[in-house]
């Protein structure tokens, strides 16, 4: 295996996806079909700053109109080049597919370090490129809707939505051309914390299959387990909070630019988040060691390892010193394809990228369909709820009456029972039927076929396989 030269990320997907394809009977040409990116544009545009022009270059990739419109980030990172950003589009293909949200899949990138530029040159840049792919109908809400990514978020969002409106003075659904806007302007409430919500609840669902959790050499529940998270970014940062104060578990290795940070007896995930918003980093931090190598501490020994920053981090070379016997990614692609055939061997379980950080684009659906609907979930119905409930406290507390000490409601059920959903409750009930819902569905396959031998080949199949439904009923 050490032989063997280590994939790249787009090589990586094409690799996962032959795997999975190997044992499917496809129609002849639809393999083809399916895995090819349909379209890439490449833009290079200039921008006036600090007195000079600046020469930007971004892309956004159409891998499959299967349905539309397509769907998919848009990155701001140096990273950035054409098969990244194809390779993210055809995981936002299969990701849509695996949890049924009705898009096809897309992605958008811009080589920009966000870091360099004011807030004012920012918006310039965003703004521009959003021209340069509106008009050319890369973004348009029944078309091709983007969301934020590594290096964007709600301004950045705000900022594409008001150019788009701007182009298109007359379009009603204007605001649903980009999701992952600020509430205040469009958006959904739960969006900001969506993906890092949905690694959660995967982890929860994981947790309610002992057969499963079994094959991974674990027991119990999901109090108590040991995590390591490996980027503190939007996703790790929620994840780890959720995972830390809702379902006990400790966190004991944090992961940084500039290094990590360790402490077997658990690390304060929030004390951390404000120590690097003050310093920058993790460097310095006095609740645990510090270690300038933080790929070391992917390799320290935990339950649940959590790559929630770059793609590759787990690759051919350090897969072999990873102890932890499940691994979630929380980011996109953080395990390579070689990486993934080591692991496998060792009994490690993996829970895929494709459905572990599906709870973006899953609340982002949620988001869309709100901004074409023009009212916000749970405006219609709550009260009502509300009204249908007081009769149940009613007759309870008349039957309190009657009994007197022999029986009484608990303290705050009658609060908590007559309160109606909002929009934030809604979402998380549809973001966790989502979750469980999928997870079932991949774990049914994982059991059943005994030529699936791990989570993520039972993803792709489902994925692939409602795909090619669609391009079948489609009559090709």
């Amino acid at each position: 295996m050490s032989t063997k030269t280590e994939p790249s990320f787009r090589e990586s997907v094409d690799l996962m996806f032959n795997h999975a394809v190997a044992l499917m009977d496809l129609p002849p040409g639809l393999e083809e079909k399916i895995r090819v990116c349909n379209a890439t544009y490449t833009v290079r545009f200039g921008v006036r700053l600090r007195g000079k022009i600046e020469t930007f270059t971004g892309y956004r990739s159409v891998h499959s109109e299967h349905m539309e419109p397509v769907k998919g980030g848009i990155r701001f990172a140096m990273g950035v080049n054409q098969d990244e950003v194809e390779a993210l589009a055809a995981l936002m293909t299969y990701k849509c597919a695996l949890v049924e949200a009705p898009f096809g899949g897309s992605k958008g990138g811009l080589r920009i370090d966000p870091r360099q530029y004011e807030e004012h040159e920012m918006e310039q840049i965003t703004r521009r490129f959003a021209y340069e792919l509106a008009k050319r109908d890369l973004i348009h809400p029944s078309q091709n809707v983007p969301a934020p990514d590594m290096g964007t978020g709600e301004r950045e969002m705000a900022w594409i939505a008001d150019q788009y409106r701007r182009m298109n003075t007359t379009d009603i659904n204007a605001n649903a051309c980009v999701t992952g806007k600020p509430a205040h302007a469009g958006g959904i409430q739960g969006r900001v914390e969506a993906t890092g919500r949905g690694v959660q609840y995967a982890l929860r669902e994981f947790f309610r299959h002992p057969e499963d959790v079994a094959k991974a050499g674990m027991s119990g529940k999901l109090d108590g387990k040991r995590v390591i998270v490996q980027g503190l970014g939007n996703v790790g940062y929620h994840a780890a909070t959720f995972l830390q104060h809702e379902d006990g578990c400790r966190i004991t290795g944090i992961i940084e630019r500039d290094g990590a940070l360790f402490n077997p007896d658990g690390i304060d995930v929030e004390s951390v988040r404000s120590w690097i918003v003050k310093h920058g980093g993790v460097t310095g931090y006095p609740d645990a060691t510090h270690t300038a190598s933080g790929a070391a501490v992917l390799e320290e020994d935990c339950d649940i390892l959590i790559p929630a920053a770059l793609e590759g981090v787990i690759n051919m070379e350090n897969a072999n010193r990873i102890k932890a016997p499940l691994i979630i990614e929380a980011a996109n692609g953080p395990v390579t394809a070689g990486a993934d055939e080591i692991l496998r061997e060792k009994g490690t379980v993996i829970i895929p990228d494709m459905y572990a950080n599906a709870g973006g684009v899953t609340v982002s659906y949620f988001e869309w369909v709100k901004n074409l609907s023009h009212i916000r979930f749970g405006r219609m119905q709550r009260r009502q709820e509300e009204a249908r409930h007081q009769l149940v406290v009613d007759e309870l507390s008349r039957l309190d009456e009657y009994l007197g000490d022999a029986w009484s409601m608990t303290p705050d059920f009658k609060e908590k029972y007559l309160r109606g959903a909002d929009e934030l409750e809604l979402v998380r009930s549809g973001l966790d039927d989502t979750m469980r819902t999928a997870y079932q569905k991949m774990s049914q396959v994982w059991h059943e076929r005994d030529d699936v031998k791990d989570l993520r080949t039972a993803a792709y199949i489902i994925a692939i396989e409602r795909v090619s439904s669609s391009y079948r009923a489609k009559g090709l």
